[in-house]
């Protein structure tokens, strides 16, 4: 199981920490870094400034959110960085959820999230290819443009620059099952949300049906320390967040997993809470439980001893949320 440091996006201003523990992770032997993005930061500038100060940790993004570009200027981004960094670089994606996408990106959420990312791939992978102009009579992604609003001079095109890499992987944040098995088809990798190594079945996904090579890649928060009911606080602060407020109350794609994991009446109350504005009272009333058997926080004797239950699935690839090098350390001892 490799180790990948998670960064995450940036709260109110750039994190100054995020740079010393990106090159703190590459002198540990971690393979890979990643960035994300909501609705502040991008994922692809910060990227690409760790990529300038590195020289062979592996780059990606988790996630890049698909509305917020086209898929050509989504594989313009993958393919220039890629080229920057010597061919380090790793496309992930993410559909996000209507909130987002209809409040802050200011498009329509596609009416079947499934067609939407399977034609959003494929105009990547076509890119990225580049045997031949970029065409795609898709339902939401055509190229040229076919629209009744479109003047009918499109012509398609294939990318000026050369790709460094046809196969430059790309992976997607999945939730729901469908969304999921099609991951598996169509990506070379997954990056699943609040991954459990003691409920590997929620997902819907086996081991074996994964293709050879397939990345599954989930993100967890780890912390060296000696008290762990206070170690889960930023995990209890991050669920609480996106059960809470990542969401609609009557679609929250975040909720709904965390109901599928065994949560289904603390999900709805944590919903609540959050929505009424009392966000504090949301983050305590996350269970300890479920933040814990996400994580893996506590003293480094109990790291070790979770870290097994993690090797032992599908996992390829932990990406860490670390908030100290000590903690990166640790984990790559306990990883060598």
């Amino acid at each position: 199981m490799r180790l990948g440091l998670a960064l995450g996006y940036w709260g109110r201003g750039p994190n100054p920490d995020h740079l010393a523990l990106a090159r703190s992770a590459e002198e540990l032997g971690y393979d890979s870094v990643w960035t994300a993005e909501a609705w502040g930061s991008d994922a692809f500038t910060p990227l690409t400034w760790i990529a300038a100060h590195t020289s062979r940790i592996r780059l990606g993004t988790a996630i890049a959110q698909m509305a917020a570009r086209t898929p050509t200027a989504t594989a313009m981004h993958a393919l220039t960085l890629d080229h920057l960094s010597g061919g380090r670089m790793m496309l992930g994606l993410g559909l996000s959820g209507p909130q987002v996408v209809e409040g802050w990106y200011g498009r329509p959420f596609p009416s079947s999230p499934l067609t939407a990312t399977r034609e959003y791939v494929d105009v990547i992978r076509q890119v990225l290819a580049r045997e031949g102009p970029v065409e795609l009579a898709g339902r939401f992604h055509s190229h040229p443009y076919s629209g009744a609003d479109g003047t009918g001079l499109g012509r398609a095109l294939k990318p000026i620059t050369h790709p460094l890499h046809a196969g430059l992987p790309v992976l997607l944040g999945a939730e729901g099952p469908k969304n999921v098995a099609q991951t598996t088809t169509i990506a070379d990798g997954w990056l699943p949300l609040y991954w459990s190594p003691t409920r590997p079945d929620v997902y819907g996904v086996t081991a074996a049906d994964l293709p050879e090579g397939f990345m599954v890649a989930p993100m967890a928060r780890a912390h060296v320390c000696e008290d762990v009911t206070e170690g889960l606080l930023p995990v209890k602060a991050m669920l609480g967040f996106y059960i809470g407020g990542m969401g609609h109350a009557a679609r929250n794609f975040h909720a709904d997993l965390m109901g599928r994991m065994g949560y289904e009446e603390e999900a709805r109350h944590i919903q609540r809470l959050f929505l009424e504005g009392r966000k504090q009272e949301a983050v305590l009333a996350v269970p300890d439980a479920f933040a814990d058997e996400i994580s893996l926080v506590g003293p480094r004797e109990r790291i070790a001893e979770r870290l097994e239950l993690w090797r032992t699935g599908p996992v390829t690839d932990l990406l860490v949320t670390a908030p100290d090098p000590r903690t990166l350390r640790v984990l790559a001892e306990l990883n060598a």
